[in-house]
């Protein structure tokens, strides 16, 4: 389809095809396609997979109702964040969704961590395919591919999930997705990706790449692995603290978690706005205005809905309030910046 591709975490993907900011205003304003097979998908079931996630991530597992999903963390010891994960509630089993980065690291942590538990981990990433169809213009297309009338995707609450026939092909569709708009994610065998694909774009589906994605889930400010989170980053201080729920009873990770909250954090994720003239990007130092080097950018770009350059930066949480100002090192140069309230763009999920 003449997309341009790059290397991305072992894939070779699609970066963009008719352009980023084509792609972004699509999702934004009509519906977009993206081929996120690369992820990494799992089965956890048995008499204990409740209390085996339970005890893993930092989310109250026992309080996703069947047929719903939640985002999770999934933390070191430490606290430090290993992943951040999609858990959706089947039938007789959960499936989670973790980063295509971190495939592999999830599925051995998963079951290392199985053994004190009668549960069963089976690998799904090969075996399925899955798209992300995102935008206003999801639903309306979505209920086109639909064979049945009853029970339609039209009326799925956010973060549903329910076995479907979408073009004739058995589909799992959640109303999930990581771009700010409504939107349902695909679930489905893999010979049938490139037929289902073409059936949605010739219903008008814009395909879209790695470039959009990017660029759609920083203006609601979503976090991204390897940017904003990590495993030398705490949730406390990523803004993900409302993801741990401490309350729930033991989890990995949750004595670190706790002790952070009790004392707080000296640095925080802050969104900011450039005040002197540049772009700043992934890794560019922060300073402070007496010229020291205090954080670092972990995500930055003209956001395309906005009409600005923005950004989002780890620096001390003195400069994280609405209003602080330190310099993003531009090209060995300091350009003046100023934190700005997050998100930058209001989600708009059907709620």
């Amino acid at each position: 389809m003449g997309a341009r591709m790059v290397e991305f975490g072992g894939w070779e993907m699609p970066v963009l095809y008719s352009g980023i900011i084509d792609e972004h205003l699509a999702v934004r304003q009509g519906v977009g396609l993206f081929d996120i097979s690369h992820m990494g998908r799992f089965m956890v079931r048995g008499p204990q997979a409740e209390e085996f996630l339970q005890y893993i991530v930092t989310s109250d597992v026992s309080a996703i109702a069947l047929g719903q999903s939640t985002y999770a963390l999934l933390c070191q010891p430490d606290g430090g964040i290993i992943d951040d994960l999609f858990i959706y509630h089947l039938p007789e089993e959960f499936l989670v969704v973790a980063n295509a980065s971190n495939r592999e690291r999830v599925w051995h942590w998963f079951q290392e961590h199985a053994a004190d538990f009668d549960v069963e981990i089976v690998g799904r990433s090969e075996r399925w395919a899955m798209l992300a169809l995102q935008g206003p213009g999801a639903e309306d297309l979505l209920v086109q591919a639909e064979e049945s009338e009853a029970g339609s995707l039209g009326s799925m609450p956010f973060h549903g999930v329910a076995l479907s026939s979408l073009f004739g092909f058995t589909t799992l569709v959640a109303r999930t997705g990581y771009t700010g708009e409504d939107g349902f994610e695909l679930f489905f065998d893999a010979i049938h990706a490139e037929d289902f694909w073409d059936k949605l774009v010739a219903l008008g589906a814009k395909p879209c790449g790695l470039g959009a994605r990017d660029s759609l889930r920083f203006e609601p400010c979503l976090a991204l692995y390897g940017h904003e989170i990590s495993d030398t980053i705490n949730p406390y201080e990523a803004r993900l603290g409302w993801v741990v729920k401490l309350d729930k009873g033991d989890f990995v990770g949750r004595s670190a978690l706790a002790a952070i909250k009790e004392r707080g954090v000296s640095r925080r994720l802050t969104g900011f706005e450039m005040v002197g003239k540049g772009i700043a990007r992934g890794d560019y130092p922060v300073h402070n205005l007496a010229g020291e080097l205090v954080g670092f950018v972990t995500t930055g770009m003209p956001a395309p809905t906005v009409g600005r350059p923005l950004g989002m930066a780890y620096v001390p949480t003195e400069l994280s309030r609405e209003g602080s100002e330190f310099d993003i090192i531009i090209r060995e140069k300091p350009v003046r910046a100023r934190a700005i309230r997050m998100p930058f763009y209001t989600p708009r999920y059907k709620k």
